[in-house]
């Protein structure tokens, strides 16, 4: 019998791990009866009710897991659950039932039509119209500049195939970028498209600053065109500044006297004084990108460990 594992990342969600599991259960054994499962909670230091809440759903059903995480670097908890599976394939799902428990059934089937992984797309989103405008955004930008192909609105909601686990497990990767790694390595990938539902209860717990590393992380793994596009900006900068060298000497001997444009000189300081700056940070963020993987640190510290063999 094929064992399917099922993985809950979570963080403060004492509203919805218990409802979700029982949903996970049921979906399995209504449409997925010939299966085994084992449904993983990994806990990234909760501070309210959740972590009691999952061991009692641990003392109910030993087919249900729990890692509870003293430290979890760069929010790649999820990552590192996906590796402490043992299922013939994996599913990861938020906590939030924003991935929808239904499509569990329809992930399976096609991936045993052959496939090694099978995405969750986003078509659309109840959730904020304007932060979905702003994804949008962001995966039209890496999608475009990417040396890979990118996957848009794919969040790591997925069905990974043991085979797909196993190449995650060799890359050893300190900061992995989960959307780029499945578009480079996932050679039998199929998108399977759905609505984002609304959280069911409480709020997100992703920071921005967190969406922002996640973003970065993303274009400093899978683009070069900013560093590039900053080196041929600073040519064409001094190109024209030599240009404007020599027609402002051009002017000064035709007319005999020097001509007055501070104004536009210091306007031209601060506008290409302010382009190094940028390019400057962007530099920094590759630079920082390559430091956290140097560093090698692991992605979570272990605090406990519930069901597991």
């Amino acid at each position: 019998m094929k064992k399917i594992s099922i993985l809950c990342p979570c963080m403060n969600e004492e509203e919805n791990v218990v409802p979700l599991c029982y949903d996970i259960i049921n979906e399995l054994e209504v449409n997925l009866p010939n299966y085994d499962y084992e449904i993983i909670f990994i806990d990234n230091s909760s501070v309210d009710n959740t972590k009691n809440l999952i061991r009692e759903l641990c003392q109910k059903n030993k087919k249900v897991k729990a890692i509870f995480n003293a430290k979890n670097y760069n929010s790649n908890s999820g990552v590192y659950g996906l590796l402490q599976t043992n299922g013939d394939c994996t599913i990861s799902m938020c906590t939030d039932f924003q991935n929808p428990v239904e499509m569990l059934h329809i992930m399976v089937r096609e991936w045993e039509k052959g496939y090694n992984v099978v995405c969750g797309v986003k078509t659309s989103s109840k959730e904020n119209k304007i932060m979905y405008k702003i994804r949008s955004i962001y995966y039209k930008i890496i999608k475009k500049y990417s040396s890979v192909e990118q996957i848009e609105h794919f969040t790591g909601f997925a069905l990974y195939d043991r085979r797909f686990i196993e190449i995650l497990r060799d890359l050893k990767d300190p900061y992995p970028y989960l959307r780029g790694i499945v578009s480079e390595f996932a050679y039998k990938r199929k998108d399977v498209e759905f609505e984002q539902p609304k959280r069911r209860a409480g709020k997100s717990k992703m920071k921005m600053s967190s969406l922002y590393n996640t973003a970065m992380n993303g274009f400093t793994s899978y683009t070069k065109v900013w560093l590039r596009f900053g080196m041929i900006l600073g040519i064409i900068g001094a190109t024209l500044s030599v240009l404007f060298e020599i027609f402002y000497c051009i002017l000064c001997l035709a007319l005999g006297a020097a001509i007055q444009g501070w104004g536009i000189i210091a306007g031209l300081v601060i506008f290409i004084g302010s382009i190094q700056l940028f390019f400057l940070g962007i530099a920094g963020e590759y630079i920082m990108n390559i430091n956290i993987r140097v560093m090698n640190r692991p992605l979570v510290i272990e605090e406990e460990r519930i069901n597991f063999e």
